[in-house]
């Protein structure tokens, strides 16, 4: 038996079994070992139901009687007794209704382990799992590893395959460098996944769950430590920093850049000069200045002859940088282009055109910016909002999208040899006049290009800025994106109010209601949110569909209304947004789609529906959709029941600081949320947590440590494997 064997092939795994582990994706020895519990249950202190104190708890137990019943759409409470030999207690699970079954045809002794709290007028046992005492591994203390029940896959039945094959733990082959285990003071491999799944204390799972999250930490640390190795190899283009141009552009703005904004454009603008390319994250909330910071970037590459392209997810957001950048731009002489799916026949062609030919300084668009038929003259420079939203594969593509340019009787069509010819910073071009008919892909002649312009072969990859509305955790920042350069704008425009934040409980309705139409008779606008498109009978959460219809035909009967959801045709959503910014409509019920999108200043009220059904992170991108004017703005969390408010709701009523509540999410919710929005792949964590950001600074030291010993990385095929893996997922470049 070796670690590729089947696991049909183990004594007692027969067809049904080896079905269900082949759908939970388990199907040779070396998977199931390395499925690690995901707790352990301590049965060590098993207290009598007369001792219990509020708190965890671990008691003995029959089931005298037990029951199940919905109480509510899309939830099922399932009540029991519990008894032992000193008294009873009731024990309550939600949407378990399987332990009926579990527990209700025996007169077995069970193990209960889970919350004793005081609930409802009484006390109760909340959610316990349930373990038949007979079927325990026979071991003094009683500390039980708890899997990850995929696709149904009981705990019981990994347990006993695993028992088979604890010999075969002591032989597993170790995959950090003998260094990194030494020097960190890790256990061996074999030492760590064995007393992952047969602990004989809580020190033992502590040490192996030490050793397991340091390697997945070091693996992706020293993914992102190669990616920026491999980054600074690559040739880019000098573009010189020009007092005269950069102070102008800041002289002629309407309004005082913070100083955070100053900060992170003098990183921009410094990084630059240098003649490789700049691979920075720009992150700052809802609201701070990132489209300001990014427009004077584009000035000052278009005054150094280089283009730009900026792309957005959608075609609202591309939309709105387009008219922002407009503004900013044009008054200088920087014409601004619009390419997205809607810029159809001749418009469309012209503006290929006037990209090609160098007449459009800045591109504007979605996806279509990356479609074969664009091309560019120099480009220099790419932006990307909220990156991550687009796969890798796509942020590559735009990267390639440079034009390799003649230099006598060659061309420079590869990255193997890259050859900069020095342009100078002054710039001659005939462009297409300062107007709309450039931004909207207008049909007018394109002017010509003299040919004395001077030229660069661009066999170089062009500067990179990335930019997230989303904050990140530092810990996730420094790990995820540890080839980047960070700037942070955590600062909001001088003169913005914050927004007032409350939680709504459902008695209160009305009252909100009543503040809502106060608003709009005002003059003012309202969103109204909700998670689902229409109703389902498996969940109680309120509809766009339906929610429309009430509020159109009962409360704001009198008020112009909208509704806007993400099955609506790309068109048609465009075209109901931009009547809401027009002030047609005085409600907008909508899905999340508006998380990301138009600003509107007149909308100072944003009704989050179900709110203790979203993610911190959300809730805090979506009221950043309201606040963007001059006048007071409000956010309701509408709760769904009259329980008591979660902590991420009682956090985001108290702070409008999107980094705290980003790491308060994080510690509340892992990563997962955070990342998982933003890249292509998928981070496997099984142990480690990104908000350790002690074993992150060990692990970032130790993977230092590695590559300045020079030890070449395919002496360890195990790790190499999984750093090229996390390589792929974090690269930008």
């Amino acid at each position: 038996m070796n670690l590729a064997t089947s696991l049909d092939q183990i004594k007692g795994v027969g067809p049904k079994t080896a079905a269900e582990l082949r759908r939970a994706g388990l199907e040779t020895v070396g998977d199931i070992l390395l499925f690690l519990p995901r707790k352990h249950e301590d049965f060590t202190n098993v207290t009598p139901i007369t001792e219990l104190q509020p708190g965890k708890v671990t008691i003995r137990a029959r089931c005298q009687q037990i029951s199940t019943r919905p109480v509510r759409r899309g939830l099922r409470l399932t009540t029991a007794v519990l008894a032992d030999d000193t008294s009873k207690l009731n024990a309550v699970w939600f949407n378990q209704p399987y332990r009926v079954q579990q527990l209700g045809s025996s007169d077995e002794w069970f193990y209960f382990s889970g919350e004793f709290e005081y609930n409802y007028g009484r006390y109760q046992l909340t959610n316990p799992t349930a373990e038949l005492a007979k079927e325990l591994p026979v071991q003094a203390d009683r500390l039980l590893p708890v899997y990850h029940a995929v696709r149904g896959l009981k705990s019981q039945t990994v347990r006993k395959i695993l028992e088979q094959l604890r010999p075969l733990m002591s032989v597993l082959p170790e995959t950090l460098p003998p260094s990194v285990v030494k020097n960190e003071k890790l256990l061996d491999r074999a030492a760590a996944i064995s007393a992952m799944h047969f602990p004989r204390d809580e020190r033992e799972v502590e040490q192996a769950r030490q050793r397991l999250a340091f390697e997945e930490l070091f693996e992706l640390v020293l993914a992102s430590q190669l990616n920026k190795i491999d980054n600074q190899k690559l040739a880019g283009f000098a573009i010189p920093f020009e007092k005269s141009v950069v102070q102008d552009f800041v002289k002629k703005l309407p309004f005082a850049l913070t100083s955070a904004q100053r900060r992170a454009a003098w990183d921009i603008l410094q990084d630059f000069e240098n003649a490789r390319p700049m691979n920075r994250l720009l992150q700052g909330d809802v609201g701070s200045g990132k489209t300001v910071v990014a427009g004077l970037a584009a000035r000052q590459a278009a005054s150094a002859g280089y283009q730009t392209a900026f792309m957005a997810p959608t075609e609202i957001l591309a939309r709105q940088h387009a008219e922002t950048l407009a503004k900013l731009l044009e008054p200088f002489g920087v014409t601004v282009g619009l390419l997205i799916g809607s810029v159809k026949g001749k418009s469309r062609q012209t503006l290929y055109q006037q990209i090609a030919s160098g007449a459009v300084d800045v591109v504007v668009g979605t996806h279509a910016l990356i479609q074969d038929k664009v091309e560019f003259h120099r480009l220099g420079f790419v932006i990307i909002d909220e990156q991550h939203r687009f796969g890798v594969e796509q942020r590559q593509r735009l990267l390639m999208k440079f034009k390799t340019e003649k230099v006598g009787s060659g061309a420079l069509d590869t990255l193997s040899e890259p050859m900069m010819i020095a342009a100078g910073s002054s710039r001659e071009t005939g462009r297409v006049a300062p107007g709309s008919r450039a931004r909207h892909g207008g049909e007018e002649s394109i002017s010509s290009v003299p040919p004395d312009k001077k030229k660069l072969s661009v066999a170089a990859m062009p500067h990179l800025l990335a930019m997230t509305a989303t904050p990140i955790p530092r810990s996730l920042a420094l790990t995820v994106y540890g080839e980047l350069d960070v700037s942070v704008l955590d600062e909001q425009p001088r003169g913005r109010r914050p927004i007032l934040t409350k939680i709504i409980s459902p008695p209160s309705r009305e009252a909100a209601y009543t503040a809502i139409d106060q608003q709009i008779a005002q003059g003012r606008q309202a969103y109204v949110v909700c998670s689902l498109i229409t109703d389902s009978d498996s969940s109680d959460r309120k509809s766009v569909e339906a929610e429309y219809k009430r509020l159109k035909n009962s409360i704001f009967g009198r008020r112009r209304i909208a509704m806007l959801h993400g099955k609506m045709a790309a068109s048609e959503k465009d075209q109901i947004m931009q009547a809401f910014k027009n002030q047609k409509y005085d409600v907008l019920v909508s899905t999340t789609v508006i998380e990301v999108g138009v600003d509107v200043p007149n909308a100072t009220i944003m009704m989050i529906e179900d709110a203790d059904q979203f993610g911190l992170a959300q809730l805090h991108q979506l009221r950043g959709r309201v606040g963007r004017g001059q006048h007071q703005s409000y956010c309701y969390l509408m709760m769904s029941t009259n329980n008591k408010p979660s902590q991420r709701l009682r956090e985001i009523e108290k702070s409008s600081d999107g980094f705290h509540l980003a790491e308060v999410d994080m510690s509340l919710r892992g990563p997962g949320e955070i990342y998982g929005r933003m890249q292509h792949g998928a981070l496997n964590l099984q142990i480690a947590t990104l908000a350790d950001t002690q074993l992150i600074a060990r692990a970032q030291k130790a993977a230092k440590r590695f590559i300045d010993s020079g030890e070449s990385l395919s002496k360890y095929p195990a790790l190499e494997a999984h750093v090229r893996h996390n390589q792929r997922l974090t690269t930008l470049n």
